[in-house]
């Protein structure tokens, strides 16, 4: 054995260690919350814009929980589940994940025999870990914004008015928004 084919075995299970730490970190991420906040424009009126947000959260089984009237914002809550799909994704990764650290350990320590492969009796967990964390009640906010000073502009040839929104949610029902009202994203006014 040269001194090259010494340094293999721990080199391979220190990269395959640190892919690991990274999985985990990885299935962790996947119940984090993502609460953004968008501000949006709108050539719709502000109660038709209210009536089609109100039927558009109703039919995603969210309902009202709180109407500030100071500020016009209103909150409402749903129930998310987990995804399935991702569940399973989640599962298979955490399994290939530890089949490849259990080979490694096998290759680098022989003589822990075949035990590195009782590591595949924790991949379930993957998948449970999502599925209790991603299912939650899910917070949702939004509030028609009064007119800026730039859209209250005298001028014959102006644009149409512009309705403007602000709502906070979770990324994808923002995107899933997004693609059932005609909604126009901008950047956030700093």
């Amino acid at each position: 054995m040269t001194t090259l084919d010494r340094f293999i075995p721990p080199s391979i299970f220190g990269l395959t260690f640190v892919l690991a730490i990274g999985l985990f970190f990885f299935i962790r991420a996947s119940t984090k919350d993502r609460t953004e906040t968008a501000l949006y424009v709108t050539s719709l009126e502000d109660v038709t814009l209210l009536e089609k947000l109100q039927a558009y959260f109703a039919n995603r089984a969210y309902r009202v929980t709180k109407v500030d009237a100071d500020s016009g914002q209103i909150s409402l809550e749903g129930k998310v589940g987990a995804s399935i799909l991702l569940a399973i994704f989640l599962g298979s990764l955490a399994t290939i994940g530890l089949l490849c650290l259990a080979l490694v350990l096998t290759i680098s320590a022989p003589q822990l025999g075949n035990w590195p492969f009782g590591l595949l009796l924790f991949a379930p967990l993957a998948s449970g870990f999502y599925w209790r964390g991603a299912t939650r009640v899910e917070q949702v906010s939004f509030q028609v914004l009064p007119e800026s000073e730039s859209d209250r502009s005298d001028d014959a040839g102006a644009a149409p008015k512009q309705t403007r929104l602000q709502v906070t949610a979770h990324r994808d029902e923002l995107a899933a928004l997004g693609s059932q009202i005609p909604l126009k994203r901008q950047e956030a006014e700093h």
